[in-house]
């Protein structure tokens, strides 16, 4: 067992024995190490003024990815490469390419969100040489700007790239010491504390059944963009919290003829390119979820196990089949995942499980579709979601899945509209009396995000938008607009 956690801060190692399981990455730059170019605006996530990068060993390789240092728990940082914005450096130690780029593009006005846009560029010029300005703008999407505007900043991203040098980058050069280094950090179970805030960070799932059996009112942290705001928001105590973003065997994924299996520590970011192979009617809505940042730390296991009835995975999930598989240190069982949402802030979890892996067949030729509704189009929260599986034998539906989040105190199916469909034409009038019925599926609230009748009403028009698409008719009727 270990008692301290270890990770590298740009060049250098750090050690620390006297950390709370409630400290953030950001507070420990900026008020212990006096490293204030990393800034702190929204402190949930949303901004990106905070942005760093996370170099750490994926599959054996090492792999940097921007995220949000405010809601970034310390101990999560443990086997970790931190590098902020102070890291940044040309070859003759001057201006950064990218850096260089936001000046001669005029990319910053009063500059205080400037590191975290500069950080965002730095991780999309390290992975992607030639990006497309679709490329840049998801990449920004979890920063915001409210002076400049983006079009010089997409500008800066275009001329870094043309500028090139990531060869001779701070980053390749220093690729294989980091990653030997990360290697080198021998798995244990590690338990630090500051005062009576623990956080524990267990060795495997294994371990993770035993910590859960010992602390039974722990607080399972995996990628922390909710539990963040837990902390920096509702100031709620989470000790003690236990850390799983690090154990690879909660990272694997699998894909067989039959199913797709994903561990529930896998991010956004790395199932994506599942998505867009297996799933790529999906992509547009996977893209969609958050920004960047919070897509490179939040997990699908996280999202599911918060039960949130406005997370975006488990509609798609439920309309897909998909089931959850359930561990503790009696084993494991598997509950189909629109079963494991009980009721509003209840789960089908029995005392000491966690959400260990998600299974989802694989589909053939359905037709799939997903849709998020919010107020901004990128980096906000859900209103409402849909997702569709629909099968058809010949010119009959002979299966219907439709999934809705933002409907309910948990994300549902809707039965009503669903059957609908089942055994009747693939027509505008089967999915319009599917529109119809849909509004006796649920009865949802009104909230800050949307009325209770709008939700009604977006339900029923998102029945029809499948239909539509599903047919050509969307594309149709906007050349004819």
């Amino acid at each position: 067992m270990g008692s301290e956690i270890r990770f590298l801060l740009n060049g250098s190692e750090t050690r620390l024995s006297e950390v709370g399981g409630s400290d953030t990455l950001l507070d420990f730059l900026r008020l212990d190490r006096r490293m204030h170019g990393t800034k702190e605006g929204c402190a949930e996530g949303d901004c990106g003024a905070c942005t760093v990068l996370v170099g750490r060993l994926h599959e054996g390789a090492l792999r940097y990815e921007p995220v949000n240092a405010c809601i970034r728990f310390l101990a999560s940082c443990h086997g970790c490469h931190i590098v902020t914005i102070e890291h940044l450096r040309g070859k003759d130690g001057g201006l950064h390419p990218v850096q260089q780029a936001m000046v001669e593009q005029h990319g910053s006005q009063c500059g205080f969100c400037t590191p975290g846009f500069v950080m965002a560029l730095y991780g999309l010029w390290m992975q992607n040489p030639d990006p497309s300005v679709v490329e840049i703008e998801t990449a920004l999407q979890g920063n915001l700007c409210r002076c400049t505007g983006y079009e010089p900043i997409v500008k800066a991203a275009r001329a870094a790239a043309q500028a090139g040098g990531q060869a001779m980058d701070a980053l390749s050069l220093e690729r294989d010491a980091v990653s030997a280094w990360l290697k080198a950090v021998a798995p244990a179970r590690i338990e630090v504390a500051r005062g009576d805030d623990r956080a524990i960070l267990p060795r495997d799932a294994a371990d993770l059944a035993l910590v859960l059996a010992e602390n039974p009112k722990a607080t399972i942290v995996a990628g922390a963009t909710d539990v963040g705001l837990w902390v920096t928001k509702m100031l709620k105590r989470i000790s003690p919290a236990v850390f799983i973003g690090h154990l690879p065997d909660l990272k694997g994924i699998s894909v067989t003829e039959n199913e797709v299996t994903l561990g529930a520590g896998v991010t956004y970011s790395e199932f994506e390119p599942v998505i867009e192979e297996h799933f790529p009617q999906a992509l547009d809505y996977w893209r969609r979820i958050a920004g960047w940042q919070v897509r490179n730390a939040g997990t699908i296991g996280g999202n599911i196990a918060n039960g949130s009835p406005i997370g975006e995975t488990p509609p798609l999930l439920i309309a897909l089949g998909a089931e959850v598989v359930l561990q503790n240190t009696a084993g494991m069982r598997t509950v189909a995942l629109e079963d494991f949402f009980i009721e509003y802030g209840k789960q089908d979890r029995q005392p000491g499980e966690f959400v260990a892996a998600i299974r989802i067949p694989r589909t053939g030729a359905d037709r799939i579709a997903a849709y998020k509704v919010s107020k901004r189009q990128h980096s906000d929260i859900t209103a409402t979601a849909a997702a569709f599986r629909v099968v058809t034998d010949g010119q009959v539906i002979s299966d219907a899945r439709i999934a809705f989040g933002g409907m309910a105190g948990t994300p549902k199916r809707a039965e009503r509209a669903e059957a609908a469909l089942r055994g009747k034409p693939f027509s505008r009038e089967s999915f319009e009396a599917a529109a119809e019925a849909v509004g006796e599926d649920f009865q949802p609230l009104s909230d800050w995000r949307a009325t209770a009748d709008y939700r009604r009403l977006v339900a029923a028009n998102l029945i029809r938008r499948f239909w539509l698409e599903q047919t050509g008719e969307a594309h149709r009727l906007s050349r004819a607009q």
